[in-house]
Formats: C-alpha cells, structure tokens, sequence
C-alpha cells in the first residue's frame, strides 16, 4: 500500500507539466534524467516500510537548505501549501542594441498540488522541476490533473504588472486564496541546480511578500528549486520579444495580519 502510494504520487514528474496556453514542444526527453529519476524512486520504493500511506503533514516540511541565503518565514506564519511551478520565464529586447540584456517580462505557470511529496520524500521531491522538464508540454494537460499521478492543478501564476508577480490558488474547491506580491529579497539558485531545456541557467530563487487585497491568510512565498527560465546574456539574434521555459517550487505560508 506504501509503495504503490509512492509510486502513484511520484509518478507525476514523469509526465509534461504546462502553463496556459502554451503550444506543444518537440523535446526528446533526456534518457539520463529520466533513468536518474527512477532509479531514484525506485530505491526509495525499495527502502520503504510496509503499511498505510504516510500522513500528509505538511507542517514537517522545511525549505531547501540553498533558501538560506533569503530571510526566513516570518514567527508565527504556517506552511500552507507546496506547489510545483511549470511555465515560462518572459522576457523583452530592444532590437536595435544587440549588445543590451534582455529585460525581465513577468512569468506564466501552471501550479501542481505538490505539498504531499515535498513533505513526505523530500529527496525524491527535488527531482521533480528537472524531471517535468524532459518532457513535451501540452496545453490539455492544464485543465486537469497531472496524468497519471495524483498531483492535481491547484493555482495559476502570471504577472498583474511589470514587477507584481500574482498566484491564485481559488481555482480548486479549497480555495486557498490569492495574492499579488513584491520581491522581499533573491539568492541564486545553487551551482548545481538543473539547467533548462537549451542548458539555460535556473533563475535564482527567491522570497516574496503579499500586498494588499491578498485572500486565505497568504503572507508569504518561496520560489525554491528552480530549473532553467534564465535569459541568454545579451539580445543578440532574439527577437523582441521571447520566452523561457522553467520549473520551481511554490512555499505558500499564512498568517495574521
């Protein structure tokens, strides 16, 4: 019962994870990372003991040891919810001067209900962004759950402003509450965090703040474990605009005003 439990619920990284209304992409999965990944799974399956599923408390969970370069969660807030991130980085070039770095334009991501395998197999966790990158991305695949797991659509990100990044976590049943934010503070992503697609560096990670108008008690985010979604250095040979696909962990906490 454990381990088909396991195995159902890992499972999820295994298959393309979308943002809305993104087309399909042709990517022939890394046999690598996907052997890796199972083996991986495989071991844990292996070295787990025989009884009921493990209790889903998510308020064992810590954040990534690289999430100490950020100030931490505030005295008194609670983890609410663990979702994985998968969508675009967006960005902007002038044209007319190559030699300029792209401009940051905001993000678009689909968010999977993650907080079940981030509490329970934190190891196995920290492979999904990179494994969910190997994989062709559809656009069916964000109105529903991810097939075949269990690992189930909970929110929408994307950009209210240049610099408001927003999530909506209301368009499941458990309505979990939205928030626009603000940057409170950045590190980068670990050396060794998996590079995207076409080799794209992880973009770093980082603490955000809710602002006013922020429902379900929302106070704070992390963006941790963050796959890929850098821009090139320069705007060279882009176009004016273009984007970056990556993967990253959501840490939702709540708490009073």
């Amino acid at each position: 019962m454990y381990a088909s439990w396991l195995l159902v619920s890992a499972l999820g990284a295994t298959s393309a994870l979308a943002a809305p209304v993104l087309p399909d992409i042709k990517l022939a999965p890394s046999i690598d990372t996907v052997t890796e990944y199972f083996n991986m799974l495989a071991t844990t399956i292996k070295n787990s003991k025989p009884g009921p599923a493990p209790v889903c408390d998510i308020s064992k969970a810590t954040l990534p040891a690289g999430a100490k370069g950020l100030n931490p969660p505030t005295a008194g807030f609670k983890l609410k919810h663990i979702a994985l991130g998968r969508g675009t980085q967006n960005y902007t070039c002038d044209t007319t001067k190559p030699d300029e770095a792209p401009k940051a334009a905001g993000a678009v991501a689909t968010l999977f209900d993650a907080s079940c395998v981030v509490t329970a197999f934190p190891d196995l966790a920290r492979s999904l962004g990179k494994v969910s990158m190997q994989f062709n991305l559809t656009s069916a695949e964000s109105a529903s759950k991810l097939n075949p797991s269990n690992l189930a659509i909970s929110g929408r990100h994307y950009f209210t402003g240049p610099s408001t990044p927003f999530f909506d976590l209301d368009v499941t049943p458990k309505k979990l509450g939205h928030a626009n934010c603000a940057k409170d503070g950045a590190t980068p992503a670990p050396a060794d965090a998996p590079k995207g697609q076409k080799g794209e560096p992880a973009v770093p990670w980082l603490k955000l703040t809710t602002i006013s108008g922020a429902t379900g008690n929302l106070r704070e985010v992390y963006r941790v474990e963050t796959v890929g979604g850098s821009a090139p250095a320069t705007c060279q040979g882009l176009p004016a605009s273009f984007t970056v696909q990556y993967a990253a962990q959501y840490w939702f906490y709540e708490g009073k005003a």
